[in-house]
């Protein structure tokens, strides 16, 4: 029986690179994959999906108006697998269209994604996932401090904590970095004491 799965991680937890090293083992077993990414993920070209190891694949490109299921029966119906990397940038009805694959289609559809923005305030489609998602897995990431980072918190161009903003910004590195709830709270105050 098929299961939908959702696994998450904060920014640099290996999602992207976990989800083409499963996209290589589907493949090496003769197994047809369906690799999904949401348009609006676009840092590193419209259509593939790149690990920060180097890893990379082309990808399906899915719009916000688009339906997962009808594609998938128009373009991909013989796929064995359904693979999303980017998942929390999906409608919530684009997450019950997956779900419908694995339902109608005994197709298992495993979704990689963030759980929250950079102000922890969960992205509508990890939330929709989180409700019917057959599985969860976290997958773990450390803070400079040793402990388990949860917060994607956004870095300004002048180095310090971003507190405002729109809930979506793309970027990697250069923009994010992954901390422990309380290296982020005490990183905020530390900065506004400076101002």
């Amino acid at each position: 029986m098929a299961k939908l799965y959702f696994k998450y991680g904060a920014m640099g937890s290996s999602k992207s690179a976990q989800a083409l090293m499963t996209k290589f083992n589907y493949e090496e077993k003769d197994r047809k994959v369906w690799l999904i990414k949401p348009s609006i993920d676009t840092r590193d070209g419209s259509d593939t999906v790149y690990s920060r190891i180097g890893l990379s694949a082309k990808a399906q490109v899915i719009s916000p108006q688009d339906d997962i299921y009808e594609m998938f029966g128009e373009k991909c119906r013989d796929a064995d697998v359904v693979i999303s990397d980017e998942s929390q940038f999906f409608t919530e009805d684009q997450i019950d269209q997956l779900r419908r694959i694995v339902d109608e289609c005994d197709i298992p559809v495993l979704c990689f994604g963030l759980r929250t923005d950079f102000l922890t305030n969960v992205f509508p489609g990890s939330r929709r996932l989180f409700e019917v998602a057959d599985s969860i897995t976290e997958i773990k990431t450390i803070c400079r401090c040793g402990r388990k980072a949860t917060v994607n918190a956004r870095i300004g161009e002048d180095g310090q904590v971003v507190t405002s903003g729109s809930q979506v910004l793309l970027g990697g590195n250069d923009r994010y970095e992954a901390m422990c709830h309380r290296c982020w709270k005490e990183r905020i105050a530390r900065e506004s004491a400076e101002k």
